[in-house]
């Protein structure tokens, strides 16, 4: 049964926290973050860097999940649904509003296979293989009203040859719908979300792997390596958290030693980045005849991102990587839409992330459910709280549940705090976002319109601290290309734990799209230098 008094530690060690949490994904930093709100203390170690894996290789979205109304998942979607705007009022620098278009397709025919498609062929035969346009319109009815939308507008109906979206698209396509949805700077919102963890108390240790976890009087005992320097220590604690993605079940057993039926599904999710296909600021949403649906979306200003695939992945250390079937597939189905055909020469760029979904025993990957699900491990004196599964839009969700779950253990804890409560540099309301940008160009008049719409993106209000008492470029330090200065590098190293080329240029801002090989290694050796313990200030 579950303490609800803390333990007593006088012929043990003390617990050096009362909360320790094995990954720096969107999951682990969320939890921590949420904790430390409540007053708990909090120690977070991630193997890598935060958001090396799946929480940098989204499809960075904050959405409902339209889709996954086929295989009736309306909890899911509609509590998908709800974080979209407590999250956007949360983060309005790094998430925004975008609009959806979504194709109709009078000869368009998908396989049957979900639970939906199933049973409209067995109630209209006729009709196999067939996805109407009035069951789309009644999934988007569902889709505006099972979360209580209040910023977002809701669906519309387009005209095709009068509206702009239309001109990028095959002339076949003269009606559409319009639906809402956000986005997101996905690898950024866990950068924030660990840095207000730690704004509140908690200790984030990324580059630090834990070797061992084992229950030793009335506490866990851990075991942490230092992935850099090599060296180990130990530390305790009351509560253990493994968030540990798609290493979950290998952390479960190699790690804490316990024995588990739960396992998780690894699903690869791959994207190509390409020029520009489309001047406007709107996304496509498209459906294939296979039953499978992709994102055609505006990306970093040049670039539109395209994606994404489903298919099972072996192992969480097997390198996620497109392979040239997925590439050949989101360029054919893109090419099905686009009156242009997208080819491999139009890829700019590429990158694949595995989903550690709950294997629920789906007969295939894009069927596995995207709830999540926490396993709480009671068997011995201190508990282990194992999160399967989940998707990014209800990581603030899954904190509240992971607390709830472990409530018991610590019944002087503070409330559930987090809905609404601004992430660093998101202290400002929706509707002004669009303003910010001006704002800061009439501050700091020698950076460009696009130059203040990525800091304002990415940094919200800090971007004034960033720039503090600059009045020309050359008050921010050494350029490195592609609008990153010395003065924006050293803030990721200071607040945002970045060390390498590879966490500045791919996770905490996507500036690697723009940068030279020659650029992103002058960056490395620059970050080897202001980090080495000789000069680190």
């Amino acid at each position: 049964m579950p303490r609800t008094t803390a333990p007593d530690h006088t012929t043990g060690p003390a617990p050096d926290c009362d909360l320790f949490v094995i990954g720096g994904g969107i999951n682990g930093c969320g939890i921590a973050r949420d904790a430390a709100g409540r007053g708990l203390s909090v120690i977070l170690a991630e193997q890598g860097d935060l958001a090396q894996a799946t929480s940098s290789a989204s499809s960075k979205l904050f959405h409902g999940g339209l889709r996954y109304l086929e295989f009736f998942e309306f909890r899911l979607v509609r509590e998908a649904l709800e974080e979209r705007e407590i999250l956007l009022r949360a983060m309005p620098h790094i998430s925004w509003p975008m609009r959806f278009v979504l194709p109709l397709d009078r000869d368009m025919r998908f396989e049957t296979g979900t639970p939906a498609s199933n049973m409209l062929s067995r109630i209209m035969p006729w009709m196999r293989g067939r996805r109407p346009a009035w069951m789309i319109r009644l999934g988007l009815f569902l889709y505006d009203h099972l979360g209580g939308r209040k910023i977002l507008p809701g669906t519309a109906r387009l005209d095709l040859t009068r509206d702009p979206v239309g001109v990028p698209l095959d002339p076949r396509y003269r009606r559409a719908f319009e639906y809402s949805d956000c986005w997101v700077q996905d690898s950024r919102l866990v950068a924030l979300n660990a840095r207000d963890a730690a704004n509140r108390g908690a200790t984030i240790l990324p580059r630090t792997r834990v070797t061992e976890a084992r229950r030793v009087d009335d506490l866990w005992r851990l075991t942490l390596t230092d992935q850099q320097t090599g060296t180990t220590r130990e530390v305790h604690s009351r509560v253990l958290v493994n968030a540990g993605g798609p290493w979950v079940a290998d952390i479960l057993r190699d790690v804490a030693g316990q024995q588990s039926k739960e396992t998780v599904r690894l699903v690869r999710g791959s994207h190509i980045v390409t020029r520009r296909l489309f001047d406007h600021d709107r996304a496509y949403f498209f459906q294939g005849r296979d039953g499978r649906i992709i994102f055609a979306l505006p990306y970093e200003q040049e670039f539109t991102l395209i994606g994404t695939t489903d298919k099972d992945h072996p192992a969480p250390d097997s390198p996620a990587q497109i392979t040239e079937e997925e590439t050949d597939y989101l360029c054919a189905f893109a090419s099905g839409y686009f009156a242009k055909p997208v080819t491999r020469d139009d890829i700019v760029w590429s990158y694949s992330g595995v989903r550690p979904l709950y294997d629920d025993g789906a007969s295939s990957a894009t069927a596995a459910t995207r709830e999540y699900v926490l396993s709480l491990n009671e068997d011995g004196p201190a508990p282990l709280l194992n999160i399967f599964g989940g998707k990014i839009t209800t990581y603030r969700r899954l904190a509240e549940a992971a607390m709830a779950r472990l409530a018991p253990y610590f019944p002087d804890m503070g409330l559930n705090w987090t809905a609404g409560v601004p992430l660093p540099g998101g202290d400002f309301p929706v509707a002004e976002a669009a303003e910010m940008p001006d704002r800061l160009r009439a501050d700091h008049p020698f950076l460009s319109a696009p130059e203040a719409q990525r800091l304002i993106r990415a940094y919200g209000t800090e971007a004034w601290t960033i720039l503090a008492g600059a009045k020309d470029r050359a008050d921010l330090g050494r350029d490195f290309g592609a609008g990153l200065t010395e003065a924006e590098l050293r803030w990721l190293i200071r607040h945002e734990w970045a060390r390498t080329a590879e966490d500045a240029v791919w996770r905490r801002t996507r500036l690697g799209l723009r940068l030279t090989p020659d650029q992103i290694a002058e960056i490395d050796a620059a970050m080897a230098e202001w980090t080495s313990p000789a000069t680190a200030d």
